[in-house]
C-alpha cells in the first residue's frame, strides 16, 4: 500500500519536528545571549546531579501520569493546558533558583509525561498499554544527545534503535507484571530503560536548569523557559506518535525508508537555500 496524500503530509510534518533544532537552540533564540553564556559554563558536577534527579523524576512520573486518564478514546490533546501548568511550576522555580530543581522537576516531568500520553492517545494509542507508556518515556530521549554518542547518527531513528531493546524488555516486563500484579520499579528491565532515557533527558534538563539560573531571570523567565521545555517535548511527542501511527499501518521498515527520503530532501533544500 502507498501512503495517502494526507499521510505523506503527516510524515513530512513529523520529520520537520523530529529533525529540527533542540531545546537549547530554541531557548537561546528566545531568551538571548545571557542564556548562551551561562550554558557554556555548565560544571560537570551539576550535570551529574541533574541526571540523578532526572532518573528519580522519571520513575515517579509514569504511573501517576498514565493513571489520570479516564477515557482512552483518541480525543484532542490539551497542549495549552499542559503548557500553562508547567509555566506555573517554572515561575515558582525561577523565583527560587537552582535549589528548587529537585522539587520542581518531578512535578514538571509528570505534567509533561501526561501531555505526551495525551498526544499518544490522540494519535490512536492507549495510555494504559505498557508499550505506549514506554514509548511515551522514550520521547524524553529525543532531541538531546547522550554523553555516549559518538557524533555519527543521532537522528530520530538512531535514537530509537539505541533504545529499542530496553523499551521492548521493559514493556514485556510490565505486561507480565500487570497480569501477576507484581510490578517492581527496581526490576533490571526498568532500571536499564530509565538509565538510558535519564542520561539523554538529563542533558536537556541541565540546559533548562542553567537557563533558569541566569541572574535576575526571575519568575517570568522561569515560566518562559518551562513553556519552551514543554513545547519542545510536545513537538517530539507529536512527531514520534505520528510515526508510530503510520508504522502500525505500513510497517516499521517502510515508514523508516520514507522518513529518510523526506529527511534527505529537506536537508538538500536547506543546503540549496544557504
Amino acid at each position: 500500500m502507498e501512503l495517502s496524500r494526507k499521510e505523506t503530509e503527516d510524515l513530512a510534518y513529523a520529520v520537520s519536528l523530529l529533525e529540527n533544532p533542540g531545546f537549547l537552540i530554541k531557548t537561546v533564540n528566545v531568551i538571548g545571549k545571557p542564556v548562551e553564556n551561562m550554558l557554556n559554563k555548565m560544571p560537570d558536577s551539576m550535570a551529574k546531579t541533574v541526571i540523578n534527579v532526572t532518573d528519580k523524576a522519571l520513575g515517579k512520573a509514569v504511573d501517576f501520569a498514565a493513571g489520570t486518564f479516564e477515557d482512552n478514546r483518541p480525543l484532542p490533546a490539551e497542549n495549552f493546558l499542559h503548557k500553562m501548568s508547567v509555566a506555573i511550576t517554572g515561575g515558582i522555580s525561577g523565583m527560587m533558583g537552582m535549589g528548587a530543581l529537585a522539587v520542581e522537576l518531578p512535578v514538571t516531568t509528570t505534567i509533561m509525561l501526561r501531555s505526551i500520553l495525551d498526544i499518544a492517545r490522540e494519535e490512536g494509542e492507549n495510555p494504559a498499554d505498557p508499550e505506549t507508556r514506554m514509548a511515551a518515556l522514550s520521547v524524553f530521549a529525543l532531541g538531546g544527545r547522550s554523553s555516549n554518542d559518538d557524533g555519527s547518527e543521532t537522528g530520530y531513528y538512531a535514537v530509537r534503535a539505541a533504545l529499542s531493546a530496553s523499551v521492548k524488555e521493559a514493556a514485556v516486563y510490565l505486561q507480565k507484571a500487570a497480569i501477576q500484579n507484581t510490578a517492581d520499579k527496581t526490576a533490571p528491565a526498568l532500571i536499564r530503560l530509565m538509565t538510558a532515557i535519564a542520561e539523554r533527558f538529563g542533558i536537556t534538563v541541565s540546559q533548562k536548569a542553567m537557563a533558569q539560573a541566569v541572574p535576575l531571570i526571575g519568575a517570568a523567565g522561569g515560566a518562559a523557559i518551562n513553556t519552551l521545555f514543554m513545547d519542545h517535548f510536545q513537538d517530539m511527542a507529536r512527531g514520534h506518535f505520528i510515526v508510530r501511527r503510520l508504522e502500525r499501518k505500513y510497517g516499521y521498515d517502510e515508514i523508516q525508508h520514507k522518513y529518510n527520503l523526506i529527511k534527505d530532501e529537506m536537508q538538500k533544500v536547506r543546503r540549496d537555500n544557504r
